[in-house]
This record gives C-alpha cells, structure tokens and sequence, in this order.
C-alpha cells in the first residue's frame, strides 16, 4: 500500500507540474489558432527566447529568479508586438496553407538564432534556494519547485479564465473573431485588439518556458521539439477554450508522467495513443450529432 501511495503522489505531483508547463506554453496558441484564426507554427520561438533571456539574466546580470522571469515576460511580449504588426498582421484571414508556411519559416529562422546567440548545448538553469529544496509531501521527498509550479499554474489559470470569459476584452475578442467587420463598425480596434491577444498568448508561453525550465531543458530545437505536444493541447482543446485547454494540459502531463514510470521504454509513446483515443472519441460524437 505504501508503495502505491508513494507512486501514485509522484505521479499526480510530477504530471501536474508537468501539465501546468504545457499549459502554460500551449495557451498562447490556443488562443491564436482558436480565437484568432492563425495557424502560429513559430509560437515555440517565443516560449525559447523566454526561457533563454531569463537564464542569460540570471548568469549574467546576477539578477533572482523571479526578476529574471518578469524581464523575459516583459521582453517577448513587447517584442511580439512588433513580430505581429510586421509578419502576422497581414496572415490573419489568409488560407491556413500560407500561415503554416510563413511561421514554420520563422520557427527556423528562431532555431538558428538560438543556436548563433547561445550555441548547440543545453542551457542550464539555477533554481533559487527555496524552490530547490526538498519536502516531505503526501509520504514522499518532494521538490518544492514542483509545488510552486502547480500552485502558481492554479492562479494562472483562474486569472486566464476570468479575462476570456468574465471581461470586456474578451467579449470583444470574440466579437472580433466571429465578425470582425461588424466589430470594426461598432467601434472595437480590431488590430488593436489583435496585437494585445498576441502579445499576451506570446508572454505566456515565455513565462511556461521560464518557469518550466528545470522541466523542459533549453536547447536551440526547443521551438521544433516540442511543438507536437503544443499542438496536441491546441487539437485536443478546441477554438478558444481555455478551460478544456487546462484540462487537456494536465491530463496529458499526468498519462505521460505514468507511462515513464511504470513503462519507462514505451511511456513516451502513450500521449500519443491518448490523443488518438480522444480525438476518434470526440469525432465519433460529432458524426453522430451530424447523422441526427
């Protein structure tokens, strides 16, 4: 029984964090691709460069880890602002052929500066004293880092929540989606409106590379490499859906999370075989709905 209760806490406390990490990267383009309509392959450049900016602070300037974080959030996001005005402006409304082209463009273009500003090797992050420290939680030695990234994805969420369905912005960004002419006539800045949304999914993915560093290491394939499982939030989740979107996330950290421990050889492979489930499952509900 102890056995069971000390796999299943790992399990459940490792998978969590892990979701919250790809929740928080992936919410970006749920947004983009749900609400916005723009099919952002590059979206893993802005999660990296995050990452990669907060560490470079770290070592470099001496600044804390929070600091740090903070500055690369504030960095991408208004750098994104500028990547939208000049790439993904004209994108929006454009045949999803030439959005995935374009950005899967850029997506290499932020590889090789990764790899000429940072070189090949994976960067490592120092976690501050109190998060590298170990706890006892639920019967087993935890690492507190792992608690405070569970803790403060909870917050997120809630926060990401309450902006998209409880709030002027995000009925307006809804309103701008389903008809951007007549959000235009009734005086929304729909490019205004646009460029906010982007910036705030392309700080968002910078804050999950930030404070998922220790989880999904750095290197200059960042972007590339994990953009399957990004996508995977984005399929499974829906247009815009910011709760199945938190749903997904984390389910798909805690199947992962038991695969590797009890089949560390094909572990791997069962988020895959969940997606596939999933999907045949919800597409065999819409041909039914359809049939009727």
């Amino acid at each position: 029984m102890q056995e069971i209760l000390s796999a299943t806490s790992f399990i459940a406390i490792y998978g969590l964090s892990y979701g919250v990490v790809l929740f928080l990267i992936s919410i970006g383009l749920v947004v983009t691709m749900g609400l916005m309509r723009v099919v952002n392959m590059a979206h893993g450049v802005f999660a990296a460069w995050g990452g990669y900016i907060m560490v470079n602070m770290m070592n470099a300037w001496g600044a804390s880890y929070y600091v740090a974080m903070v500055g690369a959030i504030l960095v991408i996001a208004l750098v994104s602002v500028l990547v939208e005005r000049i790439f993904f402006f004209k994108l929006y409304g454009a045949p999803e052929l030439e959005q995935a082209l374009l950005t899967i463009g850029l997506a290499f273009i932020g590889v090789a500066s990764l790899n000429l500003a940072f070189g090949p090797d994976i960067v490592a992050a120092r976690l501050p004293a109190e998060l590298g420290a170990s706890i006892d939680f639920a019967g087993r030695s935890v690492q507190a880092y792992r608690l405070f990234i569970i803790a403060f994805g909870a917050a997120v969420m809630l926060v990401l929540w309450y902006i998209f369905d409880r709030t002027s912005f995000g009925a307006r960004l809804r309103a701008a989606v389903d008809n951007r002419g007549m959000a235009a006539a009734v005086g929304i800045n729909v490019r205004r409106l646009f460029s906010i949304a982007f910036a705030l999914g392309s700080g968002l993915a910078a804050l999950g590379s930030a404070i998922g560093v220790a989880v999904l290491p750095l290197e200059p394939m960042y972007p590339l490499k994990y953009l399957v499982l990004i996508l995977i939030v984005v399929a499974m989740s829906g247009a815009g859906n910011v709760k199945l979107a938190a749903g997904v996330s984390l389910g798909l950290g805690v199947v992962d999370t038991a695969g590797r421990y009890f089949h560390p050889e094909i572990g791997s492979f069962l988020i895959y075989i969940a997606m596939l489930v999933y999907l045949m499952a919800r597409g065999g509900k819409l041909a039914a709905v359809h049939a009727r």
